[in-house]
């Protein structure tokens, strides 16, 4: 089997280090390289002890040669300009983890592809640059997404909390462990930038739903879990229907009969999904990984749909339960 040789661009961080476990361990995968110009010359595994043994890869400064897809993890706005800077390929796929493309954009005179595959699977698998959804993103969307196809979905509440690793690892105020232990805060009220991604893909069906959404930060390491309330008159079974055939095809999205929790999906690709409803108010509760299907778990789904492999492939991954 020819195997799919991928490059990381912006290797040293949460997102690329997550990128880069699951690569080392992809079936179709050669690595072609790992690039960063903070870390440039260091051994990977110095950078990401838990590599050791796995790898004996070293950061580049800049992208080597015979990669056929690079994977963009740097931070928002840099990728813009990163991929400004090089000469467009039009056969190197690229799929970005930044929020630069979700609103679309071009490298050469390719268009990027917003890349939520239970979304635009089909278009993903023909397209050649992809824009990886946000990490809160992909959890409103796919807890919401039924209703509006459906026709069902108007006023949408939701609040939502999200662990340590989704700030990133650059130092702020609220990311070092004595303010972060113990504690909750609200962030970003009614105006964290994956808003106006959400709507875009809600609205794509026809309505004109509206999101008002509270991001919290949390007391733990990674994963998000959200409840979106919304007025839907119709029985809690037939909305469960809706739920069940909108899902049925898609291998990482999977609707629970009883309530979710956290580390149900943290590790996994994975978000679940639990309805209630107390007369016509109805419940969406979504949890998952914000570093694998929220990220990079995500990115490979992606990589996967590009080169005609299932969409698991690589992502057969074990949930840390206790």
């Amino acid at each position: 089997m020819t195997k799919i040789r991928t490059g990381i661009i912006g290797g040293a961080g949460y997102t690329g280090g997550e990128l880069l476990r699951l690569l080392l361990r992809h079936p179709a995968v050669d690595m072609a390289f790992v690039q960063s110009r903070s870390q440039a010359g260091k051994a990977v595994a110095d950078v990401h002890p838990d590599l050791l043994g796995d790898t004996d890869l070293r950061f580049s400064e800049q992208p080597l040669a015979g990669a056929d897809v690079w994977f963009l993890c740097l931070g928002h706005g840099e990728a813009q300009t990163w991929l400004a800077a090089q000469t467009p390929d039009e056969t190197l796929r690229v799929i970005d983890l930044s929020q630069d493309f979700r609103a679309g954009g071009a490298w050469g005179q390719r268009q990027f592809q917003y890349g939520l595959p239970e979304l635009h699977r089909d278009r993903i698998a023909a397209a050649g640059l992809v824009a990886n959804p946000g990490c809160f993103a992909t959890a409103l969307q796919l807890a919401l997404l039924p209703l509006a196809a459906a026709g069902l979905l108007g006023e949408v509440f939701a609040t939502g909390i999200t662990g340590a690793t989704g700030a990133g690892q650059s130092l702020s105020a609220t990311s070092h462990f004595p303010w972060r232990h113990a504690n909750v805060s609200a962030y970003k009220t009614l105006q964290h930038q994956h808003h106006a991604e959400v709507l875009r893909s809600l609205r794509s069906f026809g309505g004109q739903p509206e999101l008002h959404f509270v991001p919290w930060r949390g007391d733990f390491p990674r994963g998000i879990y959200l409840s979106c309330t919304t007025r839907v008159e119709r029985p809690l079974d037939e909305v469960v229907d809706y739920y069940e055939k909108y899902y049925a095809t898609q291998p990482f999205t999977v609707l629970s009969r009883r309530m979710i929790d956290l580390k149900m999906v943290v590790n996994t690709n994975k978000c679940l999904l639990h309805l209630e409803q107390s007369g016509a108010q109805l419940v969406v509760h979504a949890a998952l990984d914000n570093l694998l299907k929220g990220a990079a778990g995500q990115a490979l789904q992606n990589m996967n749909l590009l080169f005609g492999l299932p969409e698991n492939t690589g992502l057969d991954l074990k949930a840390s339960v206790y």
